[in-house]
């Protein structure tokens, strides 16, 4: 069983992530929008901009600004729910795939520094 990570531990591993995530060729998101991007990939879905905001108590003009920026960069797609016109449902791509990957490689690698 691991031990849990002291204060000084935990801001080092977060800021190894956040400096290769500075460093290197993929997106660089806002906390905000790695933190909507991983609720849409490790949580089941379907993922609706309603409920994603109801999630993370914030607004839908909030989420629906962070996925503009993530369809951009093909992180996400949107489509409409045929079941119910209203509803706009989030989807993953390879793309946000890869990225979360290579992510949790980061991660996995600032963890052994530790």
């Amino acid at each position: 069983m691991l031990n849990p990570l002291t204060t000084a531990q935990a801001l080092h591993l977060w800021h190894g992530v956040g400096l290769a995530q500075v460093r290197g060729n993929e997106a660089d998101l806002s906390l905000r929008q790695i933190t909507i991007l991983l609720t849409i990939y490790l949580e089941p879905p379907p993922h609706t901009v309603r409920a994603l905001a109801a999630k993370l108590n914030v607004s839908k003009p909030v989420i629906t600004r962070a996925l503009d920026a993530m369809g951009k960069l093909a992180l996400v797609t949107r489509k409409r729910d045929d079941k119910d016109l209203r509803n706009v449902l989030i989807q993953r791509t390879v793309k946000g795939s890869l990225f979360l990957e290579h992510m949790a490689d980061e991660i996995s690698a600032a963890s052994k520094g530790l």
